[in-house]
């Protein structure tokens, strides 16, 4: 049985694979509800084409993957609402407050979150993460004016209020930006492909992704020789400084998965992991001293794929998950 976890990101992330931002959205009704599809209709089409900015309202519990104006108007208290947001690898997410009509004294907040949590765990972790867990935090009932716009240091975000009075409520403005040198990713789709380079920076970057996975490395550059270990509680890459791991688990939280497999040198060639995880992370720990670089692809498991001889592949993992 798929996991709670695996079950909210998969009925967020399977829209997103689909829809891509630019054909489809998704509302989210409320916690435990279906979360039905929805067409655009042809006359947004034409309007977003039209470069006109984009409209909607909001629900308590929402995703969007698109930039454009959205409102919240509480028609019945609403105490535990989120909205999370998502972009490309190499966005970043720029939210706006427009209007805000809450009660802060009477107990409503309007937070935003510079990353993303569910159910207690953080993406990215606070091992990965430039800013501490309460500088994350840009809460409007302490800041008000003096910030109203907020930028994420990586592709997701999300606001985190309640409003007890209904007619109460807020409208931001989402706007993406281009990130030259993304580091910390959550994929939308099952499969694709990407490069992380990080570039003579001292910082850990994690790339998620939300399926049971086979990810193939093409390409490491991490500045040494060649080698590749599985993770056993002797062996790993302590002290060689700059490595990539592969994670594997069932939460969000890159700090909380399992090590599976350490990358400690330079290669060019083709490593190929199964992973039949929730949730599958690449994470590239770099000293500064290096221009380092990973090439890797990835899709989605399938049953089939594990019947499969392997080839040039390393250990399979967390298949009773799938």
């Amino acid at each position: 049985m798929p996991s709670a976890f695996q079950f909210q990101c998969h009925l967020v992330l399977i829209f997103l694979a689909a829809s891509k931002g630019e054909t489809r959205y998704l509302e989210v009704r409320d916690a435990g509800e279906d979360e039905p599809f929805l067409l655009l209709s042809d006359d947004l089409k034409r309007e977003l084409s039209a470069g006109q900015i984009y409209r909607r309202s909001l629900r308590c519990i929402d995703m969007l993957s698109i930039e454009g104006q959205f409102t919240f108007t509480a028609d019945q208290p609403q105490l535990h609402c989120a909205t999370f947001f998502i972009g490309e690898p190499e966005e970043l997410i720029t939210i706006k407050y427009d209007f805000v009509n809450i009660d802060c004294q009477g107990g409503d907040f309007l937070k935003v979150f510079d990353g993303w949590i569910l159910k207690g765990e953080k993406f990215p972790s606070s091992l990965d993460h430039p800013l501490t867990t309460s500088q994350r935090y840009v809460d409007f009932c302490e800041s008000g004016n003096i910030q109203r716009s907020i930028r994420s240091s990586q592709n997701v975000a999300m606001i985190f209020f309640r409003i007890h009075q209904p007619g109460n409520g807020f409208t931001v403005t989402v706007k993406k930006n281009t990130n030259l040198f993304p580091c910390n990713v959550i994929s939308q789709t099952p499969s694709g492909r990407f490069t992380m380079v990080i570039p003579h920076q001292h910082r850990n970057c994690s790339f998620s992704i939300i399926y049971p996975v086979v990810i193939k490395i093409s390409d490491l550059i991490l500045g040494h020789l060649n080698g590749l270990f599985l993770k056993k509680p002797s062996a790993g890459c302590a002290g060689v400084g700059d490595f990539v791991e592969l994670l594997g688990g069932a939460g969000l939280d890159p700090s909380k998965l399992f090590p599976l497999a350490d990358l400690c040198h330079s290669f060019h060639g083709s490593a190929q992991m199964k992973i039949g995880c929730d949730n599958t992370v690449l994470r590239m720990v770099s000293s500064g001293k290096h221009i380092n670089r990973v090439t890797f692809e990835y899709h989605q498991l399938n049953l089939q794929e594990t019947e499969l001889i392997k080839e040039n592949s390393i250990e399979e993992f967390c298949f009773p998950s799938i």
